[in-house]
């Protein structure tokens, strides 16, 4: 049976760092996913102050489901510390689901795939399947799902393209290597 995953930071390269999100980080977050032009993609509209900071208090209490845990990060830059976005991973039964965004002010200078890249490479020891989902055509979020190693699959739910990590190989004393 697989543990439940406890957030932690993350160093995210050099320019920035996953941070455990909090309730607090709200009033900055609220002008970071504030533009309307970001939610075409993300769906729903911005949220008001309030609005965030009770959203965070339900991600903060955790899943209501037994075996899943709720793991979201802010993405802050490590020079000036501005947050510039979120990662997050709903972890149950050895799953990951993870997702990802940054403003759009951050946009363009490839975070998303820098914070997507290390939230991936921090859950591979600890989950078994990692697994993202894309809108069709949504070509910049394929990008940052490629960077982080995830490849497309043939599946879809929801009108969205499921990708995932594919299995790790492990060498072997034969040389041949393995699968985990």
């Amino acid at each position: 049976m697989w543990e439940s995953v406890v957030v932690e930071v993350i160093p995210a390269g050099e320019r920035l760092e996953l941070v455990p999100l909090e309730v607090g980080h709200a009033e900055e977050m609220v002008g970071v996913l504030g533009d309307p032009a970001l939610h075409r993609f993300i769906g729903g509209a911005p949220e008001g102050l309030e609005g965030l900071r009770a959203r965070y208090a339900r991600w903060a209490a955790g899943a209501p489901e037994p075996g899943t845990s709720w793991c979201n990060w802010v993405v802050r830059e490590r020079e000036g510390g501005r947050l510039v976005g979120t990662v997050q991973a709903t972890v149950a039964g050895g799953v990951a689901e993870v997702a990802w965004v940054v403003g759009t002010a951050w946009q363009g200078r490839g975070y998303a795939s820098e914070a997507a890249r290390a939230l991936v490479g921090w859950l591979r020891p600890r989950v078994r399947t990692v697994v993202a989902h894309v809108r069709p055509g949504h070509t910049a979020s394929a990008a940052v799902a490629r960077a982080a190693g995830l490849v497309p699959t043939d599946e879809v739910h929801d009108g969205e393209v499921r990708w995932a990590a594919p299995p790790e190989r492990v060498g072997d004393e034969s040389g041949t290597g393995g699968t985990i």
